[in-house]
């Protein structure tokens, strides 16, 4: 069994020494107020997948944070084609952090919350059947689902043509899901930016370059630059930066309420 890799702090106050993970979820933490923390691993060269999957960029520090921030969450938000690409399994944690929630008043397992427009999805993939708390699924009005889903998982209707992500994020504040992860993919991420949804961005940098081909951490239709301030810069003895970045506590917003105008 190897050691894990050290992860320290390097701005805006260096650590003495190696981070725990107590130490670690922190520096990380739980909002006062409803939050939108999206997560993304990239290369150095802003690529977001290496031979099409995030797998390849991820390393053991970017997966013992990415463990934190869903032990951290009510709700884990994922869009349908990243939940059917990366292949996503039952949203479970080991008996640390699920001892750890339970101190804190917390659900043993966060939510698994899918954005689908189509329900183009499988209720037999392990992220549905074997799921230890029932996901809920974001879908429009119209959205007809395949046989079983219902059986698997809730349906949040919210929007017509196309699923209404302010609404939706309403929703599961009203269920209780006020800290919410979104893993993404770049879709989703794009369209919570553009609606001025998020609240929070923790980006891993991968120290290598993924070369010419590979798609950014954030897709869809352009919208306004939002001022997102850094938070703190941790390193990984592997050369991977740990970045967060969050809105001014004054700029804070309910997500899931509507943007300024």
């Amino acid at each position: 069994m190897t050691a894990e890799t050290s992860i320290t702090r390097v701005w805006p106050t260096p650590s003495t020494g190696p981070l725990t993970d107590p130490e670690l979820a922190a520096l990380y933490g739980r909002a006062a107020r409803p939050h939108l923390r999206v997560n993304f691993v990239a290369s150095a060269d802003g690529a977001v997948a290496l031979a099409g999957y995030s797998a390849g960029l991820s390393g053991e520090p970017d997966k013992r944070v990415f463990g934190l921030l869903r032990m951290l969450c009510d709700g884990l938000v994922v869009a349908a084609g990243t939940l059917r690409h990366e292949g996503y399994r039952a949203v479970r944690l080991d008996a640390a952090r699920r001892a750890w929630r339970r101190e804190h008043g917390l659900a043993e397992y966060p939510t698994l919350v899918v954005v689908s427009g189509s329900l183009d999805l499988n209720p037999a993939q392990a992220a549905f059947a074997d799921a230890p708390v029932r996901p809920l699924v974001l879908t429009r009005a119209g959205a007809e689902p395949p046989p079983g889903l219902t059986e698997v998982a809730d349906l949040v209707r919210c929007g017509e043509d196309r699923v209404d992500l302010a609404a939706g994020l309403a929703e599961l504040h009203r269920r209780g899901l006020g800290q919410l992860l979104c893993e993404g993919g770049p879709q989703l991420f794009g369209a919570l930016t553009a609606a001025d949804l998020v609240d929070e961005l923790c980006l891993t940098v991968a120290p290598l370059l993924a070369g010419a081909g590979p798609d950014r951490i954030t897709a869809g239709d352009g919208s306004p630059p939002r001022r997102l301030p850094l938070r703190h810069v941790l390193a990984a003895a592997d050369g991977v930066l740990l970045l967060r970045y969050a809105r001014d506590p004054g700029d804070a917003r309910p997500a899931g309420s509507a943007p300024a105008a």
